[in-house]
């Protein structure tokens, strides 16, 4: 019996498949992983000129808090400037717009004060029934 032996050539080819589970495989691990990494976006605010308050409506009711985080009240042209506390505050809001329900309402922040107080001035003020708060802002000029 002879046996004869088959001569196998070599193969000079490249098998790609295993380079493809890996490269799916890193590419799901990118994708879980990228939007865990983005802690926060830079966002460049416009400027523009606001429209001042309509002269028709009743004078606003001005919530303001000061360098210091002090809270105060003024409702038209009658500056108070006695300190109040943040319930306080909302309360005497809360009773103004009872009387006149179309009289707006606007927060005004010194820069300096950390946002988060301003943000807790808006969120008790909304909790005591104010509809809707304005931010006031000075004339870029």
């Amino acid at each position: 019996m002879s046996f004869e032996r088959k001569r196998r050539r070599k193969v000079a080819d490249i098998n790609v498949v295993p380079y493809i589970d890996v490269m799916l495989v890193l590419l799901i691990i990118f994708m879980v992983t990228a939007p865990l990494i983005t802690q926060g976006v830079k966002v460049d605010l416009p400027q523009g000129e606001a429209e001042p308050l309509s002269t028709d409506t009743n004078p606003p009711l001005v919530a303001s808090v000061d360098a210091d985080g002090n809270y105060y009240v003024s409702i038209g042209d009658d500056d108070d400037n006695t300190p109040r506390e943040l319930d306080e505050l909302a309360e005497i809001v809360a009773a103004q717009l009872v009387i006149a329900p179309d009289t707006p309402v606007v927060v005004k922040g010194d820069r300096r004060v950390p946002y988060e107080v301003v943000i807790n001035l808006m969120v008790t003020l909304q909790n005591h029934g104010v509809p809707a708060v304005g931010l006031m802002t000075e004339d870029t000029e």
